[in-house]
């Protein structure tokens, strides 16, 4: 059973997307932000619109994509600050091993973020090996 909605969502599934703060797509108008109706959440994406866009992407052969769309869908859970803290983090030479394993039990125990926790784990392996994690 084909349960991907067909693209552009934006035409094909206008209904069910919403941005994180639950303002429809067809709310979020230049009028609308001109006017000074919409916040920085309207412009946000949700976490189901991402997971729609990932059906999509598998369904037409690109599972790269799409698993790239899952993470994104499971950090939408994550305040932007953290990420950004994460982000600075995950720079070679800033974080050491434990930090970073540290990091990806945080994902997944506090944002059930467990796609991105298993690639967090992959390259706290991966910077231990090739000398990127900063020595404890």
């Amino acid at each position: 059973m084909n349960d991907a909605p067909q693209y552009p969502l934006g035409e094909n599934a206008s209904a069910a997307i919403a941005a994180a703060s639950g303002r429809r797509l067809s709310e979020i108008t230049l009028e609308a932000l001109a006017s000074g109706e919409l916040s920085s959440a309207d412009l946000q994406i949700q976490a189901e619109t991402l997971r729609a866009q990932a059906r999509v992407a598998h369904q037409a052969g690109y599972a790269q994509l799409a698993e790239n769309l899952m993470r994104a869908a499971e950090l939408t859970a994550v305040p932007n600050e953290e990420l950004l803290r994460m982000y600075e983090t995950l720079r070679p030479g800033r974080a050491s091993y434990d930090e970073m394993i540290a990091m990806a039990e945080r994902l997944e125990g506090a944002y059930a973020a467990v796609q991105n926790a298993r690639l967090v784990r992959e390259a706290a392996q991966v910077y231990l090996t090739r000398g990127l994690a900063r020595k404890a």
